[in-house]
């Protein structure tokens, strides 16, 4: 029997073909049927293309509808989808091209120059371009390619603070088991209308919003892009909002937010970057409403949820998901502690497969009883509920977006005067956490010096918002700098100066 996620979300789309799923801005509604025949015609073209079971899509497009069709068309042909964040520049896209070995590549630019033979395609943000002009030609395949539960559907790069990007191998089966948990966690129906304003090249937008929408036949107002205001003039129209904590930021910094502009929803929900209990006090203020913290990653999609009905408790992300095990371990000790800070470690039907072309660092990441080793702190109260304490790896989390330091260290040390650098985070209250850059340098260089510099050779998200100048960096007896002291002295650096 097959596996494949797309028979599921298939039949789904067929008993409610007539339904709008997609609530758009600026041109026609989609159905699910508008939906299932689109995917059909990109299922066809990626057959005329040659492309087999098992080969790599690479997708670095703008958010649209025909992109999610994409995603599908994929997973219909038994392709494995690789999506890339649009904010990358062309010489960091090279290095997933030439990781992930992709038969098709398709960009939101067509303009982009990017060194590669492969066969290319534009899709743009308005759902026009090259791949749907051939895609509009075909007729549909309605067909889909039988899937084994561990086969890769997607690839999803990411990555510790160190080396180079590894790319996760998410399965049929992490998608399929992980989607109807959550499903069943928080309570989606066929009544819903999910306000999606996140971006779909992450676990959080493509996986968790769009499965939990398509396999409960539900509906979803379409944003391309996070816009606060847009976003407030479509929270009366909605029931679910998923978010980053920058969501809710800035909505309680508005002076729109109350209960009567939230009365039609029953559910918000962030992720990707730890909730402030600040800024979860306040919403519950404004709004009579509690914030739904969970928790999750690339390599394990959803592991953990708040509960539906129970009361939230700020600064935890609640109890593991149904089939999840999650334990805390610390090193060299017993597994399963509580009330004690130690390692996360996870086991279940949501952790991935292993990192692509790399048997030694998935050998590494898991433990010899198969729990992954998360590279998360945390601590599990009496009742089972987690709370995530920290890092282990020095890894910046900003806007919910992931920044490695020592990539933006490499390219920082290239500029001339720069001794040596070291990133940070810093706490921010917009942003959860802001990048800071840490210089020892030959002369009074400026943030804007660094910010043109890394302009066209990192994407924005990765430049720092602020800058330290040193005569040298704290370092131990091995010469590795001592990134704890940094952060101990400059971690509240924006709150100091703000």
């Amino acid at each position: 029997m097959s596996a494949n996620i797309f028979e599921s979300i298939k039949r789904v789309a067929l008993s409610c073909a007539d339904k709008v799923l997609f609530h758009l801005e600026d041109r026609p509604d989609w159905s699910y049927a508008d939906l299932i025949e689109t995917t059909s015609r990109l299922s066809r073209f990626l057959s005329t293309e040659g492309l087999r079971p098992g080969d790599r899509v690479l997708v670095q497009a703008e958010k649209s509808p025909e992109s999610i069709a994409l995603y599908l068309a994929c997973l219909q042909r038994g392709l494995i989808y690789v999506p890339i964040n649009t904010a990358y520049t062309e010489r960091e896209l090279s290095y997933f091209i030439a990781d992930a070995e992709p038969k098709l590549l398709v960009v939101g630019n067509a303009t982009k120059q990017i060194a590669t033979d492969i066969q290319s395609y534009c899709l743009n943000a308005a759902g026009q371009g090259s791949l749907m002009d051939r895609a509009n030609e075909q007729q549909a395949l309605t067909t889909i390619v039988a899937r084994q539960e561990d086969d890769v559907a997607a690839i999803l790069y990411t990555s510790g603070t160190t080396g180079r990007s590894k790319g996760a191998m998410i399965t049929h089966r992490n998608l399929l088991s992980n989607a109807r948990v959550l499903n069943r966690a928080w309570r989606f129906t066929e009544a819903d209308v999910l306000l999606h304003a996140l971006p779909i090249y992450h676990v959080h937008g493509l996986f968790v919003a769009t499965h939990c929408v398509l396999l409960s036949g539900a509906s979803m107002i379409w944003q391309t892009r996070f816009d606060i205001d847009r976003l407030l003039d479509q929270i009366p129209h909605a029931t679910v909002l998923m978010g980053v904590p920058t969501f809710y930021f800035r909505m309680i910094n508005s002076r729109r937010l109350n209960k009567d502009l939230v009365k039609s929803m029953r559910l918000f929900i962030s992720g990707s970057a730890p909730l402030s209990a600040q800024v979860f006090q306040e919403f519950e203020s404004m709004t009579g409403m509690q914030v739904l913290e969970r928790y999750g990653m690339s390599e394990t999609l959803m592991n953990t949820s708040n509960p539906y009905e129970v009361e939230r408790i700020p600064g935890t992300v609640g109890f593991a998901l149904p089939g999840v095990e999650v334990r805390i371990r610390k090193a060299g000790n017993e597994a399963n502690l509580v009330n004690e800070n130690g390692s996360i470690e996870l086991r279940g039907p949501n952790v991935f497969r292993g990192y692509w072309h790399m048997p030694e660092k998935t050998q590494a990441a898991f433990t010899a009883d198969g729990f992954f080793i998360t590279g998360d702190l945390g601590r599990i109260d009496d009742e089972g509920r987690l709370s995530i304490v920290g890092r282990d790896k020095d890894l910046v989390i900003s806007g919910g977006l992931n920044v490695y330091p020592a990539e933006v260290e490499t390219v920082i040390d290239q500029i001339a005067g720069i001794a040596e650098s070291a990133i940070i985070g810093a706490h921010h209250d917009d942003f959860g956490e802001a990048v800071v850059a840490i210089v020892v340098s030959q002369n009074e260089i400026q943030l804007e010096t660094i910010t043109t510099y890394l302009t066209g050779r990192l994407a924005k998200f990765k430049h720092p918002k602020a800058l330290v100048r040193l005569n040298e960096l704290p370092k131990n007896v091995m010469g590795k700098v001592q990134k704890n002291v940094l952060r101990e002295q400059y971690g509240n650096l924006f709150n100091e100066t703000e």
